[in-house]
């Protein structure tokens, strides 16, 4: 494809750019670029924040791009301390190594495994001796470091910044010496991680690298972004069912944002969704549905997404469910009691056992009569307590 048309494509729904001009020069030589996007298996599993990067670097890709993953599973010792008020905690090795094992599975749902190289960053690090972190160290000032903005907030409120912090950036940096990398991807949170990474490669005598960085989007609660650390997120392996649920959670402001960086949709679309929606003329859970149907379709194949879809229907819309329910965090088991216990409407115990023994509790519309009954739950089911109180229950993880 001609270099003009590549950029427009590859330049959509992104934030940062250093350099438009840059990035154009590398397309015009004709040769696949080695697009880097560094993750921190910090938890088991990647959401939907992680596939707004990834469905770009599928864009890459099916240009004939070079996709080169690294894994950090050294990094993810250190622990990334973008966008953090306090020290973040360090994984120890076993923990690295069992978040890391499904990673490169779960890639593959959105990326091709012929086009993409996957690396582990313990592969140069662990191997290297004290002088060389201090020579690699050295490239980089404090003052330079200081200008970042979660450190510069951090050390004027007098919160304390490990050493071991300052040398993340670094070590990302240096990723991108490895790999020679063309282009670095990530989100706004990692602007200066990336921009350390040019610096890097000009150290080291490397052409800098590109620069570019897509949306960070909200988790569920429609408040902070999407975060394992938060517990606000929908994963890759989520279920059908379980995806399709918590798509349906979110708030309404959110639903054009994730139609436009987790679809396929077309901008005349959307914007007409969106034009509806504002004007009165769609009730927005129906887009909603719509957009649910779209993400699941993206991991499980259209029919599932249809199934998803159907089933939510006959759960929920059938039952003139409210559109927004108090969400209850529970375990995968739980009994009875103690679920009309954890929603805060009965005053005691006994008040409980009273009402489940009236009928006035149910699951999913099932009567729930027996107050010691052990209850599986699979999240995303409705509780419902008397004839007006619903909750929706998630699982905690």
């Amino acid at each position: 494809m001609d270099p003009n048309e590549q950029l427009n494509i590859l330049i959509d729904n992104t934030v940062d750019l250093f350099s438009k001009e840059e990035l154009l020069e590398k397309l015009k030589k004709g040769r696949p670029l080695r697009i880097k996007l560094g993750v921190d298996p910090s938890r088991p599993d990647l959401h939907l924040g992680h596939y707004v990067v990834l469905r770009k670097l599928r864009q890459f890709q099916d240009l004939g791009h070079q996709i080169v993953l690294i894994i950090g599973d050294f990094t993810a010792r250190i622990g990334d301390p973008s966008g953090r008020s306090k020290t973040r905690p360090m994984l120890s090795m076993d923990e690295v190594r069992e978040n890391a094992r499904s990673y490169a599975e779960q890639v593959f749902k959105i990326l091709s495994k012929e086009k993409t190289e996957i690396r582990y960053n313990g592969e140069w690090f662990d191997k290297m001796s004290f002088e060389q972190v201090i020579r690699i160290s050295s490239k980089y000032t404090v003052a330079r470091m200081m200008e970042r903005d979660d450190f510069k907030k951090r050390y004027d409120s007098n919160q304390p910044i490990s050493v071991a912090e300052f040398l993340y950036p670094i070590a990302q940096g240096y990723d991108s010496v490895m790999v020679k990398s063309d282009v670095e991807m990530g989100g706004t949170d990692q602007l200066f991680n990336l921009l350390v990474g040019r610096k890097m490669q000009e150290e080291y005598e490397q052409l800098p690298q590109v620069v570019l960085t897509m949306p960070l989007i909200e988790g569920t609660d429609g408040n902070l972004k999407m975060s394992k650390s938060y517990d606000n997120y929908i994963a890759f392996n989520d279920t059908s069912r379980d995806m399709f649920g918590k798509i349906m959670s979110i708030p309404d402001t959110l639903i054009i944002k994730y139609m436009r960086l987790l679809t396929d949709l077309g901008k005349t679309e959307i914007d007409l969704y969106e034009s509806q929606m504002k004007d009165g003329l769609v009730n927005p859970r129906d887009i909603k549905m719509k957009l649910g149907q779209e993400v699941v379709a993206v991991f499980y194949g259209r029919e599932e997404g249809v199934k998803a879809q159907e089933e939510f229907i006959k759960i929920f819309r059938k039952k003139d469910l409210p559109d927004e329910m108090e969400v209850l965090k529970v375990t995968s088991s739980i009994s009875v009691l103690d679920l009309v216990m954890l929603s805060g409407e009965t005053p005691s115990k006994s008040e409980a056992k009273r009402l489940i023994a009236q009928g006035a509790v149910k699951l999913n519309e099932e009567k729930l009569d027996d107050f010691s009954r052990m209850l599986e739950v699979k999240g995303s089911e409705v509780l419902k307590i008397g004839k007006r109180k619903f909750f929706r229950i998630d699982l905690a993880f």
